[in-house]
């Protein structure tokens, strides 16, 4: 048998599978229906975003004190959105009516949530216990105070019609977001229980809100409440549709907490149990961190549908974001064909801002979650 002594000719060089080509190669480019599907969505982004790009940007208006400086005829040049409104407009939609000379109690307000949101928010935060304290009890309370006034401390107190704009949505999401995930918590707890009577009760509350829409709550909070209390005894405007989301919202959230309950194996609470763990403790230290961790989508999910959900308190009267909104937008110095569009892209722009960083927050507490799984694995 005899050996051919001739050389192999030398290969191509393998195709590069790293950086920006390889990446594109293997996420857009992978096979022809990867690459058409990827050319038809640049294709729609290249025919979509150069319109909004002008609009928002390029033919926008910046500067001006009124609505005159965003008419094709005055400024000589296709007109986008009037963010000489918004700018003029801006301290209105944040604080609504209340009293300027007392702005000051509303901006120490949104300072008070980005302490709170950000002490719970930063996992490696010292003393995060004392921050849920503060977030979920002296917290509301303080800035209750703060916002409707207390005489002892000298603080004139500002009617709640007065409050409105982003001061308002934020109260109410606010409310309905600590109020709910305890409550939901407590009847995902109460319909897991043994006890029949806690069970059924826990149940009916929750089919009962969940098959009521939201607006027909708000209305029943806002107009018959009222009527099932004494006459003497009266429940502020503001803090009705409060309590009416708040109960709406822990429904939901009740079932998604039962789901990540359910999700957690029975031995995972018998294993706790063995090792001497009253039940309780069992549920508090093993079996509910469990399944919160589980359901986090499912949590900011619910939480980000509240958020935007706040904007129907405008049908009942509240000056929420929206309502104020519209209502600066009526304003007859304010006439110009863009000044509505220029509004909703604000509105737009300011739910898009808050619901994308609750997501982008949500998916970073997952892969940290993730993480540590394949740390202990």
């Amino acid at each position: 048998m005899c050996i051919s002594s001739s050389r192999l000719p030398p290969a191509p060089p393998p195709r590069r599978t790293g950086g920006p080509v390889g990446w594109l190669r293997a996420n857009l480019f992978s096979g022809p229906g990867n690459t058409l599907t990827t050319l038809a969505l640049l294709a729609g982004l290249a025919l979509l975003l150069p319109p909004v790009v002008r609009f928002l940007v390029t033919d926008a208006v910046w500067h001006g004190s009124s609505g005159e400086a965003c008419r094709p005829e005055v400024a000589g040049h296709p007109v986008g959105a009037c963010w000489a409104f918004i700018g003029a407009k801006i301290n209105y939609l944040v604080y609504g009516s209340y009293p300027a000379a007392e702005r000051w109690r509303p901006t120490l307000f949104f300072g008070l949530v980005a302490l709170g949101t950000a002490w719970m928010l930063w996992l490696d935060a010292p003393r995060r216990g004392l921050g849920a304290v503060f977030v979920f009890g002296v917290g509301p309370l303080l800035s209750y105070g703060l916002l409707s006034g207390t005489p002892v401390l000298g603080l004139a107190p500002v009617a709640t019609s007065l409050w409105g704009g982003i001061l308002v949505t934020l109260v109410v999401s606010l409310v309905g977001i600590v109020a709910s995930l305890p409550l939901g918590i407590l009847l995902a707890l109460g319909r897991r229980s043994t006890l029949p009577v806690l069970r059924y009760d826990c149940i009916g509350f929750i089919e009962f809100w969940r098959g009521v829409p939201l607006i027909t709550v708000l209305f029943m909070a806002n107009v018959m409440l009222p009527l099932f209390l004494p006459g003497d005894l009266t429940v502020d405007r503001l803090v009705r549709p409060l309590v009416g989301i708040a109960l709406f919202a822990s429904a939901y959230m009740a079932e998604v907490v039962r789901g990540g309950l359910q999700a957690i194996p029975e031995g995972q609470g018998r294993a706790a149990l063995a090792l001497g763990l009253t039940r309780w403790q069992a549920l508090r230290l093993v079996v509910l961190p469990q399944a919160l961790k589980v359901v986090v989508p499912g949590i900011v999910n619910t939480l980000i549908g509240l958020f935007k959900d706040t904007t129907l308190v405008s049908i009942v009267g509240l000056a929420d974001f929206i309502r104020v909104l519209e209502a600066a937008r009526a304003d007859p110095r304010w006439a110009a064909p863009t000044i509505p569009a220029t509004a909703y892209a604000f509105a737009a722009l300011f739910y898009l801002a808050v619901c994308f960083s609750m997501a982008r927050y949500a998916a970073f507490i997952e892969r940290r979650l993730a993480a540590g799984e394949r740390g202990r694995a």
